[in-house]
């Protein structure tokens, strides 16, 4: 399991972020003394930088946890595990990466270094890694194999170098945040474009008993001048932790966040200090329910831009063990973990961890295979595509049907200064319905508070969903209706409300949850 802290921004990253995101866009100072209306203002202007759009669009990646773990049968590593018990009989990265690619992924994250030190990829600087162990007779390179199968099969490539390291005789030392530098460089300079680097904020005891300083600035410095597009998640300024790891967001999640609320010690002591049997981090402290709501802005320092990673593994371990190859998630499971992750304004991470053979087990391949179906039924037929839609106070320059376009580019908004928008869609024939997809033109910024779904019932409306934040995406599940007429109701928005795309689906019965799952 990885160890994962609340991942807010570290303090010495903070005070220098000019040095680290693109300029300006996706972060700004609050002058001491606005009234909250100005500080909703500024705050509807925070916006992503690109990698951070570009990062948001991918909604769906994947994680390979692999390593000497896989052959000890372990979670966590130990201090004197020999690099000879790794010796994958099958490896074959193309068989991970056209899973991944079957399954709908977009990027793939490898483990290339975990607590243990092990490193996927034959280093100068350590005799601890592949190069020492049997598998090809030392002349393996995990690294990059997956790298080369992202590119073939057209996934991009991240990785995840863990700063925690039980092995090294430095760690604890001036010299191993060095040591890991020279690590990073590798990883990042020879397997092409990364289009994500991964940390967590593991900090244990290395082999002298002491913990070490990381130096995160650092890191980030060396990152961003040898990968200047990759985000760097989740102790990162890009891209943050959601707070658990059961694949499940909030039902408000917002992407624009005051700086003030994030403390180093707070997400010291709000983080997991053990490993757990199941894989599920509870929600404390940070990463309590609400993070950006008014209440949440006023008094803030600043706004950042920092949108939500969900990861979650397939299996209850992050590593492959045999013993869970019949507790593998169901299908249906893994498509409701889809929608309240991708469906809740964040990226899902999944874990699939590839057993002792070097291959994706098939009983996770099977699973997914089963939950790309019923995805792939879900969204086979938008019932809003051609539908007349009717806006109640829009910008005459804003075309409504931008908004069924299926293009994400454009959008539809409001006139200036009407922050209660809506809208109604006249669709082209009566139909059942039980999903309403709705994005967000994030690329201008986060705005949405609150909105209703709603049908008409004799000469009244009726409420059929009610629900907070958009986002990037919100997918809103509900029982079964009959309409050939919706209105859209946004109640309240922190300026003018922009809409990219909506769509109306009919969804199996089986994948509308009886009660909501709250992260």
């Amino acid at each position: 399991m990885k160890f994962p802290f609340c991942l807010c921004i570290a303090l010495a990253l903070l005070t220098s972020h000019a040095c680290f995101s693109q300029q300006g866009q996706n972060y700004t100072v609050i002058p001491h003394g606005l009234t909250a209306d100005s500080v909703l203002k500024i705050a509807a202007t925070v916006k992503p930088d690109q990698r951070q759009a570009g990062w948001q669009e991918l909604e769906f990646t994947v994680f390979f946890h692999f390593g000497i773990n896989t052959f000890t049968d372990l979670e966590w590593g130990k201090k004197n595990t020999k690099p000879g018990v790794f010796n994958p009989s099958e490896l074959d990265a193309r068989q991970w990466i056209r899973t991944a690619k079957e399954a709908g992924a977009k990027l793939a994250i490898l483990v290339a270094k975990h607590h243990d030190g092990f490193c996927n990829w034959p280093s100068k600087f350590t005799e601890y890694s592949v190069k020492n162990s049997p598998w090809k007779n030392g002349h393996g390179d995990v690294v990059k194999e997956v790298s080369d199968a992202c590119r073939e099969y057209g996934l991009k490539f991240g990785v995840y170098v863990s700063p925690w390291d039980i092995n090294s005789k430095v760690y604890g030392s001036d010299e191993y945040n060095s040591y890991f530098k020279n690590l990073l460089t590798e990883v990042l300079t020879n397997y092409g474009e990364v289009g994500e680097v991964w940390f967590d904020g593991a900090c244990g005891e290395g082999p002298n008993g002491k913990k070490q300083v990381y130096d995160w600035a650092g890191y980030y410095e060396l990152i961003r001048k040898l990968q200047p597009k990759a985000v760097i998640a989740i102790m990162g300024p890009d891209v943050r932790w959601v707070g658990t790891e059961s694949g499940y967001g909030r039902e408000t999640e917002w992407s624009v966040l005051p700086f003030s609320s994030a403390s180093d010690n707070k997400i010291a002591a709000g983080s997991q200090q053990t490993a757990g049997a199941t894989g599920f981090v509870p929600p404390i402290d940070m990463m309590q329910q609400d993070l950006g709501s008014r209440d949440k802005l006023f008094g803030a320092d600043r706004l950042i831009w920092y949108p939500s990673e969900v990861d979650v593994s397939i299996r209850p371990g992050w590593f492959y063990h045999n013993c869970d190859d019949s507790l593998v998630k169901s299908p249906e499971k893994l498509a409701d973990i889809y929608f309240s992750s991708v469906g809740r304004n964040s990226v899902l991470l999944l874990n699939l961890p590839p057993d002792k053979r070097g291959l994706i087990h098939e009983n996770d391949i099977k699973n997914l295979r089963g939950m790309r179906t019923l995805l792939d039924s879900c969204f086979s037929e938008n019932l809003a595509r051609g539908a007349v839609i009717i806006p109640l106070n829009g910008n005459l320059k804003s075309k409504a049907e931008n908004m069924t376009d299926h293009n994400p580019s454009t959008f539809w908004t409001s006139k200036k200064g009407i922050t209660c928008a809506s809208f109604i869609m006249e669709l082209k024939q009566i139909s059942y319905f039980n999903c309403l997809s709705i994005q967000e033109n994030i690329k201008n910024g986060q705005r949405v508070e609150s909105f209703l779904v709603e049908i008409p019932e004799g000469k009244s409306w009726k409420v059929i969903a009610s629900e907070t934040t958009i986002g990037y995406k919100r997918l809103l599940r509900f029982p079964r209706v009959k309409s050939g007429i919706v209105r859209i109701r946004i109640t309240s928005s922190r300026g003018n409300p922009e809409i990219s795309e909506i769509g109306l689906f009919l969804i199996p019965e089986r994948l509308v949850p009886l009660t909501s799952h709250k992260n």
